[in-house]
């Protein structure tokens, strides 16, 4: 069988063959070639016959007359020129020469000319982190799916902390977007879950953070954020601006973390929660089971990072209000209702990222659910709680009709459709006054729910309404008011009796 003609997976055969511990007959015979064929292969003599490249053209090159003239240069000058770019030059140059077939051409020779004469790109370099040395700080926006809250579009970011050793991590629910509060809520609640404090806090370059004043100012940390790295012990550093990839360690999880939410809210078919809360507890699950995933490495590390003050570090900005006539305050383009007895008082408030708590002097008298800005475009709004106003609303209900934020005392929107249908049904005037006192009764008897449900059914049933049908319905007793007595003018004539026995009038020596 000299001259014989053998493939490669003939070749692949008998090799295996052999390894099986076959003898060369055998292995041979299997593969379907002579047993002096066998030996040539393992002494590498004979080779299976391989087609050899081409080196010729089967067709005319399409970009033979611009390539080299007219392409090339452009690449060599640019080479960041796409092929789709270069194409759209093409058609734009030489009208009705060129097809858009000539499109997947271009795109192999403009890949193989990058390949083999194009410019250097840029390495990644994969770092090696020291245990205990480096906690990473960011935040992001969850893009997968939009969350929502009992059906709401919750408008929301991720704050999101990494050690960058064992990858242990830390994420929360943020409202306010990249603000010193929401950076320094997160950060030392992270601490404090991980049960330590790295030597070195990472970031980009939070606004938060630093005041990004010149690329060649370095020192140009915050007030708050260099006492709150000050209190813990840590060193702030960044990476440098634009360079997000510089930031690694903490960029790829973003997408792992959110991934996996997305992947879970796929699972239980559902992206709507019934609170914020519900929303974080659910975040908080994920990130536990992706926190065991890496208990093994966060064991050691935690035994590396240095102690946890004994309190925490003031994680809100301070703002001084006046409470208004109107009973309201205004903080950061935002006007909150507070109640009326502290018109005419300040409160000291500290600003978190969900919340206001307001102070007079060392007592706490209120606390706020934060508001913010709906888009860019609108930077004032209003967050009006009726029950701070409605006591004194009630006494003068006209004041409702032309009131600035009317729309913003009534509760919710099913009290505003409400206050639209019973407005057309009977006019503005007697609508302000029993939708007034339908929020005093609702206030005063913590019935919301039900006199608005009250309200509605009378309006599907045609029914009349009127303030009486609602005060006999939700307060038939009345207490008769009782007034007090007059006081009376008295002098030292009017104890005379006392000792003579007879009322002033009758008094002898009374002038």
């Amino acid at each position: 069988m000299s001259g014989q003609h053998i493939n490669s997976e003939q070749v692949k055969l008998y090799m295996s063959n052999r390894n099986k511990n076959m003898t060369q007959d055998t292995a041979a015979a299997k593969a379907g070639m002579s047993e002096r064929t066998g030996r040539r292969i393992e002494s590498g003599i004979h080779q299976p016959k391989c087609k050899q490249p081409r080196t010729y053209r089967t067709r005319t090159d399409p970009l033979e007359q611009v390539w080299d003239s007219d392409l090339l240069p452009r690449l060599e000058i640019e080479p960041k020129l796409k092929p789709k770019t270069l194409y759209l030059h093409l058609m734009r140059a030489y009208p009705g020469k060129y097809q858009s077939t000539i499109l997947r051409t271009l795109q192999r020779r403009v890949k193989q000319w990058k390949l083999l004469e194009g410019p250097s790109q840029e390495v990644m370099f994969t770092q090696n982190h020291p245990i205990g040395q480096q906690g990473i700080s960011d935040f992001t926006h969850f893009k997968q799916a939009t969350i929502t809250i009992l059906g709401e579009p919750l408008k929301h970011m991720l704050y999101h902390y990494r050690l960058a050793y064992s990858g242990w991590r830390y994420a929360k629910v943020v409202l306010g977007g990249e603000s010193f509060s929401a950076l320094s809520e997160g950060l030392q609640e992270a601490f404090f879950q991980c049960g330590g404090v790295p030597y070195e806090h990472r970031t980009d370059s939070l606004a938060a953070a630093y005041k990004n004043l010149t690329k060649e100012e370095q020192s140009d940390l915050t007030k708050n954020y260099k006492g709150l790295c000050e209190h813990y012990h840590i060193e702030p550093t960044r990476n440098n601006r634009g360079k997000g990839h510089e930031n690694g360690s903490i960029e790829s999880p973003h997408g792992h973390l959110k991934n996996r939410l997305y992947q879970q809210m796929l699972l239980q078919g559902s992206f709507d929660f019934e609170s914020i809360e519900a929303y974080q507890a659910f975040i908080n699950t994920i990130v536990n089971e992706l926190n065991q995933e890496k208990e093994d490495k966060f064991e050691q590390e935690k035994r590396q990072l240095h102690a946890l003050p004994t309190h925490r570090f003031a994680a809100f900005a301070h703002v001084v209000a006046p409470v208004t006539t109107q009973s309201t305050i205004t903080i950061r383009c935002v006007l909150y209702s507070v109640p009326s007895r502290l018109i005419g008082s300040t409160l000291n408030c500290h600003l978190y990222d969900d919340r206001i708590e307001g102070y007079v002097g060392y007592h706490k008298t209120i606390e706020l659910a934060r508001i913010y800005a709906p888009n860019h475009s609108i930077r004032r709004t209003h967050c009006i709680n009726y029950r701070h106003i409605i006591e004194s609303l009630v006494k003068k209900p006209g004041a409702f009709k032309n009131c600035s934020y009317r729309d913003e005392i009534l509760p919710n929107d099913n009290y505003r459709q409400l206050f639209t249908q019973i407005k057309e049904r009977i006019g503005i005037d007697l609508a302000c006054k029993i939708m007034v006192y339908a929020l005093y009764l609702a206030h005063s008897l913590n019935k919301e729910t039900e006199i608005g449900s009250y309200l509605s059914t009378r309006l599907e049933q045609q029914l009349p309404l009127t303030l009486k049908q609602l005060q006999d319905t939700y307060m038939p007793f009345h207490v008769t008011e009782i007034k007090p007595a007059p006081e009376l003018a008295i002098t030292a004539k009017h104890y005379d009796h006392l000792l003579l026995g007879f009322t002033p009038k009758e008094n002898p020596y009374a002038h």
